[in-house]
């Protein structure tokens, strides 16, 4: 069996979690309501379980000769602070350096590692780039923007470890899916606008050259009020409350940059984008490839018709066992490629 999107089972998590709450009363309701941890443990679980059940369905469209480089501390201050990175094993015993991902797991900022995402990122690399997994600290146990300045703290760990690595530090890429992409697009934003890192309080460790494009599937890029009632409205008013650290979200002025849509200028660099019919962050997507598209930004949109079928579930690109996740990964490495060209690096794994 394929992958399927945790919306269903994440669905009847939530059902037996208010089942729960109804059979042993107000206490457990009123924990939900003055902490996210616990519905944050809650999606958490199930999210993890989809996410492993994906890595496990990729398995079988990994490619032989792609080697690793596993647990790279990138901060030796920081317990979370690991990545993998992956190249093709025809560049092991030489000096041959790569355009490098540098790819940023999902998992609505409170769930999800590298792990799950490894043998999509052994895929990518197995088309001839160097791509690098990062774990970050996740919410509620850490807040926003650490996320941001940990894979800001890995740049610069790969551009110092560049020839062990086979990282070419001269053309990076950012990528990542749902809260992944997220962070993946507001580092962008930082390294590409200085005020706006500032704002972030972020200090990017590579210049604006050195990033070469963006690519964002099914990702948050505004943060949208939820309404908290009903059963997944409860849930969805979590995220962004674990991410932030303040129930009232909506009311720090400090979040509301992480609507990275309202600051992107016409530097933020070229993009691919995408997200499934089905996806219920869709708009957001949109919205995004859309405001860059006015702004001058190259953008390559991969989006389907409202009435597609199947429909496309968040993180439907991960599911290599669909016409449309291999379309998908496809379309994403012809933008890597033509990118890569197009700043006039010679793309050859043996070289």
């Amino acid at each position: 069996m394929g992958w399927r999107a945790p919306g269903a089972m994440l669905r009847k998590i939530l059902l037996r979690a208010l089942v729960l709450a109804a059979v042993v009363g107000v206490p457990t309701y009123a924990a939900f309501q003055a902490s996210p941890w616990p519905s944050a443990l809650l999606v958490r679980w199930a999210y993890d379980r989809g996410g492993w059940r994906m890595s496990r369905a990729l398995e079988k469209h990994v490619p032989p000769g792609v080697s690793a480089r596993l647990d790279e501390r990138y901060d030796a201050a920081d317990d979370d602070a690991l990545l993998d990175v992956f190249f093709p094993s025809q560049i092991e015993n030489t000096e041959g350096a790569l355009p490098t991902v540098v790819w940023v797991h999902g998992g609505g900022w409170i769930s999800g590692s590298k792990d799950q995402i490894a043998n999509y990122a052994r895929i990518l690399a197995g088309r001839g780039y160097t791509v690098a997994g990062v774990d970050y600290s996740i919410a509620p146990g850490r807040t926003y923007p650490t996320p941001v300045r940990q894979v800001n703290a890995a740049l610069a760990y790969l551009a110092a470890n560049a020839r062990r690595l086979h990282v070419d530090p001269s053309r990076f890429f950012l990528a990542g899916d749902s809260a992944g992409a997220h962070i993946a697009a507001q580092l962008a934003n930082a390294i590409a606008v200085p005020s706006y890192a500032a704002e972030v309080g972020v200090a990017p460790s590579i210049g604006r050259r050195q990033l070469a494009g963006t690519v964002l599937f099914s990702g948050v890029f505004r943060i949208a009020p939820v309404r908290p009632e009903g059963r997944v409205g409860i849930f969805g008013w979590t995220m962004p409350w674990a991410y932030s650290g303040r129930k009232d979200f909506m009311n720090d002025p400090g979040f509301a940059k992480a609507s990275v849509v309202e600051y992107v200028t016409a530097d933020f660099p070229s993009s691919f984008v995408s997200a499934g019919n089905a996806d219920p962050l869709l708009p957001q997507s949109r919205e995004l490839a859309a405001a860059l598209a006015s702004r001058g930004v190259r953008v390559e949109g991969l989006f389907f018709p409202d009435d597609h079928a199947p429909a496309l579930p968040h993180e439907y690109q991960f599911n290599l066992d669909t016409d449309e996740g291999r379309l998908a990964l496809e379309r994403a490495v012809g933008f890597l490629a033509e990118r890569t060209a197009m700043t006039g690096v010679r793309h050859d794994p043996s070289r």
